[in-house]
């Protein structure tokens, strides 16, 4: 099964690294977060990479051109201002498998891949998403006549279930994806709900999203104290 990345945005939210760099290449414990990414996905077996490319995307290329690995990684170009669905609708002739993996460049998990995959081949659906809570970052106050009458320090169970990514598709999914323009996660996913062809897979362990400078320096210092291993 073939594993999509999506590495092709600006991350303007982490300008203080993209300004030079794309996104997926910017480090956290020594190496560029795609790289993590990677290393996830292989440790289950899956070692044939498509990487969505846009924006900077020869740094990703030429970065893995100098890497001696066991991976087969293609970087395509996607357009630098291209949506997600529209990435993967450019990725169509390369995806010739019934189903494929899909992730974002940014985001990090322990997710038990053959799980996911499992829970996917098991209920048949177009696609599965892999569902996580938000890492809590606020405590919970409650305020009466000014005073708090309430603290409590916010635990991520207090949030709801999100999108973490982590996709297995089905090739049905490309019906839904029109244009470039297309936001895999407006419309189709949208569509896909109603037709109640959109599964969930819970997973309540390590999720880590970077999206600013704030969460790259802690998941640089976790890296840092080995409370990340996979």
């Amino acid at each position: 099964m073939k594993v999509v990345i999506l590495a092709g945005g600006l991350g303007t939210r982490l300008s203080e690294y993209t300004k030079l760099i794309p996104k997926p290449m910017v480090k956290v414990g020594g190496k560029p977060i795609i790289f993590h990414i990677m290393k996830h996905y292989s440790n289950y077996g899956f070692n044939e990479f498509i990487i969505a490319g846009g924006y900077k995307q020869n740094i990703i290329r030429d970065f893995f051109k100098k890497k001696k690995l066991k991976w087969e990684v293609k970087v395509v170009d996607t357009g630098q201002h291209t949506m997600t669905g529209g990435r993967i609708k450019r990725l169509r002739k390369y995806l010739k498998d019934d189903n494929f993996l899909v992730t974002y460049g940014d985001g990090l998990s322990n997710v038990n891949l053959k799980k996911l995959i499992s829970f996917h081949q098991k209920n048949k659906k177009t696609v599965t998403l892999t569902a996580v809570r938000p890492p809590a970052r606020f405590g919970v106050i409650k305020i009466l006549n000014k005073q708090v009458r309430y603290f409590k320090e916010k635990s991520s169970l207090d949030e709801g279930w999100i999108n973490g990514g982590f996709f297995v598709m089905s090739h049905k999914v490309f019906a839904y994806l029109k244009s470039d323009s297309t936001y895999l996660e407006r419309k189709p996913f949208e569509e896909l709900s109603k037709k109640k062809q959109l599964l969930a897979f819970k997973h309540s362990g390590k999720w880590f999203c970077m999206d600013t400078k704030r969460d790259r320096d802690n998941l640089n210092n976790l890296f840092k104290q080995k409370k990340i291993n996979f």
